[in-house]
C-alpha cells in the first residue's frame, strides 16, 4: 500500500508519502515554507514520487487536511488532492485538521479539545471522545470553555490561542505536519471510507450569514441609550 499525504491548511504546507501493507510508514516528507504551497505543492509531489520511484496511479489513497485553517491554503491542498484523484482514479480522503491536532494526544486521556485560531477573536473548536468526533464549531472564547467543560485536554498547536485560552491550562504542542496524517488515514483506509471527489468541499467551519446577522443584532448600535 502506497499512500500520498498533503496538508497545506495550516502556517506551512507538507507534504509526506507512506508504505505498507500491516504496518504503515512514513518514508519521504517535505515541507513548503510560508505560503509557497500554491506555487511548489504539485512540483514538491512530482519530485518525491520521482525520487521513491513511483508512479501517481500506483498510489493505494491520496489523504488531505481539507481544514479548518487558512482558507487559500485548504483550497490549495484540496484541488491538487481533488486533481490527482481524478488524474490518477484514486481513492481520496480528506481529514479534518482539528482531528489531526486532536490525535496528536494520547487517546487514553479521555476526550480531547482541539482549538485553532479563527482569527477576528473566534476558534475552531473540535471535541472528539476516544478518538470519535463529538462536534467541531466555530466558538469564542467563553463558548471554548463551555464546550470543554469536563474534557480531559484542551490541545492547541498556536502560542495565542495557548495565552487566550490560559485559563483552560491547554497543552501546547508542535503544529501537526501531513505525516501525523497517517494513523487517522490507516483507520479509513482500513475501514473503506472514502470522499466522493465531485462533492468534496473544504472544512472551513464559518458562521453562515444568518448566524452573523443574528449575532451583529444583538449588538446596539452607538446612538442607542444606555
Amino acid at each position: 500500500m502506497r499512500l500520498l499525504l498533503i496538508d497545506t491548511s495550516g502556517g506551512e504546507g507538507s507534504v509526506a508519502l507512506a508504505e505498507g501493507e500491516r504496518e504503515l510508514r512514513v518514508t519521504a516528507s517535505e515541507q513548503m515554507p510560508g505560503r509557497s504551497a500554491s506555487e511548489r505543492l504539485i512540483p514538491v509531489i512530482r519530485e518525491m514520487l520521482n525520487a521513491q520511484g513511483w508512479r501517481l496511479n500506483e498510489l493505494s489513497a491520496i489523504a488531505v487536511v481539507h481544514g479548518p485553517g487558512s482558507f487559500t491554503g485548504v483550497r490549495v491542498g484540496v484541488s491538487a488532492a481533488k486533481g490527482l484523484s481524478e488524474a490518477g482514479k484514486i481513492p481520496l480522503i480528506a481529514i479534518s485538521r482539528l482531528a489531526v491536532l486532536a490525535d496528536v494526544a494520547d487517546r487514553t486521556e479521555g476526550d480531547i479539545c482541539a482549538v485553532l485560531d479563527a482569527g477576528r477573536g473566534e476558534f475552531y473548536c473540535g471535541v472528539y471522545a476516544r478518538g470519535q468526533k463529538v462536534s467541531e464549531t466555530l466558538l469564542t472564547a467563553d463558548e471554548v470553555a463551555a464546550a470543554a467543560q469536563g474534557t480531559a485536554t484542551v490541545v492547541v498547536c498556536e502560542p495565542r490561542v495557548a495565552e487566550a485560552l490560559r485559563d483552560l491550562g491547554p497543552r501546547l504542542v508542535a503544529e501537526p505536519r501531513a505525516a501525523d496524517v497517517l494513523p487517522l488515514v490507516a483507520e479509513r483506509v482500513a475501514a473503506g471510507e472514502f470522499e466522493d471527489v465531485a462533492t468534496l468541499d473544504a472544512n472551513y467551519l464559518r458562521r453562515t450569514d444568518l448566524e452573523i446577522f443574528a449575532k451583529m443584532a444583538k449588538i446596539p448600535s452607538a446612538g442607542s441609550a444606555g
